[in-house]
């Protein structure tokens, strides 16, 4: 990762559910990465704006950005960039099923670290 510091920083305000800034980071990271990173880092931050339209009540927004997270997650492994994304992907799934069928929503999902 070209800008480990960043992503990390990035990371940390997503798991503590601060959406709007973990996008802002990680948009700076991204703006930075060379291009084989560039879809993964493009598919966490389409993961954090879909959750802070969540927060602010934007379900269909969410849902949008959550479909194109996952198609620009889709092509990395289960583990990339020390991050479990198979774990990621799961929990995005049951995101989009619960938004689909307009039942509760699970927990905010995590970016657990493989490092």
């Amino acid at each position: 990762m070209h800008d480990r510091n960043g992503f990390q920083h990035g990371i940390a305000l997503f798991n503590s559910a601060q959406f709007f800034d973990a996008h802002e980071v990680l948009e700076d990271v991204w703006r930075e990465a060379p291009e084989p990173e560039r879809k993964f880092l493009q598919g966490l931050i389409q993961v954090a704006v879909a959750l802070h339209h969540y927060s602010r009540g934007n379900q269909v927004g969410c849902r949008s950005l959550l479909e194109r997270a996952e198609r620009n997650l889709s092509t990395y492994p289960t583990e990339h960039g020390g991050l479990n994304l198979g774990s990621l992907r799961q929990s995005l799934e049951q995101w989009c099923a619960a938004l689909d069928q307009a039942r509760s929503v699970p927990p905010y999902p995590r970016l657990e670290s493989q490092l």
